[in-house]
């Protein structure tokens, strides 16, 4: 969370940014062509490098995992079968008729 303190003189406003929560500092080593690429799209998105990996690291806390992705994409298609019944398709002698596979 940033917080604003705006203190106002009789000639100038000042403004001081300050942090309200902890924050860690991190360091990333990337090629300069990447860290290029990083700075034109935060300046094609008006804001900070920081500010781009800030919110990919929120964003991937916050996804879900591909366990869970797959257990829910399950669940949707299990959810759609209405009625299933194997021996509505074939009969025993049919299924196991192995000149059939022929």
């Amino acid at each position: 969370m940033l917080r604003v303190l705006i203190f106002v003189e009789p000639v100038a406003v000042t403004v001081i940014l300050c942090y309200c929560d902890t924050v860690k500092n991190i360091t990333v080593a990337v090629p300069e062509a990447i860290y290029r690429k990083a700075r034109i799209k935060a300046a094609e998105l008006d804001t900070s490098v920081s500010a781009l990996v800030r919110e990919f690291l929120v964003n991937l806390g916050s996804d879900e995992s591909d366990f869970d992705r797959r257990k829910r994409l399950q669940d949707e298609v299990l959810g759609s079968i209405k009625l299933f019944r194997a021996r509505d398709r074939l009969s025993r002698d049919e299924l196991h008729d192995r000149d059939a596979l022929r």
